[in-house]
């Protein structure tokens, strides 16, 4: 029988004894698949962590000996080419582990069952499930010294997981009086987190309910240090008001008197805990573990909401973008380095505004959502619309909570799902520029176009490390045939991690030979097909639009002026103008400036299929017709202007 340890120190055992785990390399891939637990690890991965930003040419080759290592030594009577419990396929392995065999999964499912009783009111029990979860951790995830990267975002991710445990049962015990338990754990989580203030807001707590004030104000005293050396700030009010109570008790802890005022849960039935009423979410998906790109954006779309957070008002940020231009990528980014911001929880929705199914998510539905993860009873959530909305508001007043909203099909859909609290802060993504939220909510909008040149090579080269040998030539190709968008580029680099051997020049041969159409980027999953991801907004176009855009794509250029569009479609300006404003709503067509348009190359790529399936030989003939005898007609006044100017 094999247990996996990976809450501390690696460690595995069969029936008892501890099994030798090779070389560091070997070990940290080991421990990587643990900290996923049953999710799949990618090529890129592996190499990120063995290697950082500098793997070797021979890196693939080296992670699949690891992992064929680390599947003989759990395994080692399994016959050759069976799968196991390591298994493999499209460039990446995961490990099959039982919900027992794990310390990891283990302590999940007590924190789990831990909530659900806090949630029915039986705080005591639900807290004594919250310790002995915590009683499963040794340290940091994967800590010992053999494994190569401890700053892995899959180490700190399962790291951080523990802290909010931790903070939950600090708070939790506070409440109970059951403090000694639960201290010696949360202070050595608390250590390795020395900047989340609402944690060491609780440690402080802790230490003076267990008579340690003095411990608790050095403590307080070298998190303020660290934060103004750190990052130039002062601790935030939750941080200072736990100080000031610390303060103001004064005086020896007689431990005799029982738990201070805070601490006493019978008069306080309803305290607004998450382990003592209601689940605190961490609903965030998983930050990409390879991103490039974008930095300069992210860093200061995090400082402008952060420089927000002085505000009353509520800080509230738009992403828009093209289709595939990575919206959902920035915007988890950017929750992930603002977590600690908002350490009352994290909600994500995907709102489904561009759905294949052409149904975006309904707002009552998400309310309902939300609130059951806030901890409201079903028989609670109201049925109309305005009175769940005042209901989530109500519960999330007070409460620091990041709520992602992605995908947005447009403002109507997003303004039923806003807090009224400026402590909570949004984000919200959409195809569509939302400058009604700008108007109505003082929303920052931040649009993404295509990557820079260097960005784009720089993504490409961070995705596929080692995977296909360098050429610059190749490379510069391969970017602009991406023409680089980020979804594109993704695709691209997933193909040189399936295929270890095929070189950059063979990519860009790949794409040449599509000669401009889409078939150099077909996936097999229908979330990252171009084809796919463009037809979500093709189809939200109504027959005049869809219609536009086809014809759009029988233009040599990728820009083009209103009169031009006019020609081309055959109709007035004034009607253009409001089927070309349809276009750039859905991230179809973006402006070039007044009066003017540009389409990205793979859309228009996309366009001229459509074009070629949909609209008649006779119905482009025509078309073509049109615009050239509009360009006719301009150029003659241009000359027609300039003899006139010369005389």
């Amino acid at each position: 029988m094999l247990r996996f340890e990976v809450l501390g120190p690696l460690r595995v055992l069969r029936d008892g004894l501890e099994v030798d785990l090779g070389p560091a390399q070997q070990r940290s891939v080991l421990a990587l698949l643990l900290a996923r637990a049953g999710e799949p690890v990618t090529i890129a991965e592996f190499a990120d962590l063995l290697w950082g930003a500098d793997p070797p040419s021979r890196a693939v080759n080296v992670v699949h000996r690891h992992v064929g290592a680390v599947r003989r030594l759990l395994e080692p009577a399994l016959p050759p080419r069976s799968t196991g419990r390591v298994v493999g396929g499209a460039g990446e392995y995961r490990l099959t582990v039982a919900a027992d065999e794990l310390d990891l999964t283990r302590f999940r499912r007590l924190v789990t069952r831990a909530r659900e009783l806090a949630a029915q009111g039986r705080l005591a029990d639900g807290l004594a499930l919250a310790v002995d979860a915590l009683g499963l951790w040794r340290g940091p995830c994967a800590g010992g010294p053999e494994v190569l990267r401890r700053d892995h975002p899959s180490f700190t991710a399962v790291d951080r997981e523990c802290a909010e445990v931790a903070r939950e049962a600090a708070e939790a015990s506070l409440y109970t009086g059951t403090v000694h338990p639960v201290l010696p754990t949360v202070l050595a989580i608390a250590d390795l987190f020395p900047l989340d203030e609402a944690l060491q807001a609780q440690t402080l707590l802790l230490l003076e309910a267990g008579g340690r004030r003095a411990e608790a104000v050095a403590r307080y005293e070298r998190v303020r240090a660290r934060l103004a050396d750190e990052l130039g700030t002062d601790p935030d009010a939750e941080l200072r008001q736990a100080y000031d109570e610390v303060a103001r008790r004064g005086g020896p802890v007689d431990p005799a008197a029982g738990p201070p005022a805070r601490a006493r849960v019978a008069e306080e039935p309803a305290a607004p805990l998450r382990l003592a009423g209601s689940l605190r979410p961490a609903q965030l998906p998983p930050d990409l573990p390879v991103f490039a790109g974008r930095d300069e954006q992210i860093r200061h779309m995090a400082r402008m909401l952060r420089s927000h957070r002085t505000r009353t008002a509520m800080p509230l940020l738009a992403i828009d973008g093209l289709p595939g231009s990575g919206k959902t990528a920035c915007a988890v980014r950017l929750a992930h380095l603002l977590a600690d911001s908002c350490p009352d929880g994290q909600l994500y929705v995907d709102l489904q505004g561009f759905h294949p199914s052409g149904r975006a998510l309904d707002p009552l539905d998400v309310l309902g959502c939300l609130l059951d993860l806030l901890g409201v009873p079903d028989r609670a959530v109201p049925a109309a619309l305005d009175a769940r909305l005042r209901l989530a508001r109500s519960h999330l007043a007070g409460r620091r909570v990041m709520i992602v909203l992605d995908n947005a099909r447009d403002v109507d859909q997003v303004r039923h799902l806003l807090p009224g609290s400026a402590d909570c802060l949004v984000l919200v993504t959409s195809r569509r520029r939302l400058d009604g939220l700008a108007t109505a909510y003082g929303a920052h909008l931040v649009t993404l176009d295509v990557l820079p040149a260097d960005e784009a090579r720089r993504f490409l080269l961070a995705r596929i490390g080692a995977a296909a040998p360098a050429d610059d030539e190749a490379l510069d190709e391969i970017v602009e045939r991406c023409g680089r968008l980020p979804l594109a580029l993704a695709l691209v680099s997933g193909r040189a991690l399936e295929h270890p051997g095929r070189g950059l020049a063979d990519l860009a041969r790949e794409l040449r030979a599509a000669q401009g159409t889409l078939d150099g980027f077909a996936s097999h999953t229908i979330q990252t097909d171009l084809r796919a991801v463009f037809s979500w907004s093709y189809r939200l176009l109504g027959e005049p639009a869809a219609r536009l855009f086809r014809l759009l794509s029988l233009r040599p250029d990728r820009e083009i002026g209103l009169p031009a569009v006019a020609s081309l479609a055959g109709l007035p300006v004034r009607r253009c103008r409001e089927l070309v404003g349809e276009l750039v709503h859905t991230g179809l067509l973006t402006r070039a400036g007044p009066g003017r348009y540009r389409s990205h190359d793979l859309i228009h790529a996309y366009a001229g299929e459509l074009c070629q399936e949909h609209d008649a030989e006779p119905v482009r003939r025509a078309a073509r017709r049109r615009l050239h005898r509009h360009h006719c007609r301009h150029l003659g006044d241009t000359v027609e202007a300039s003899a006139t100017r010369g005389r």
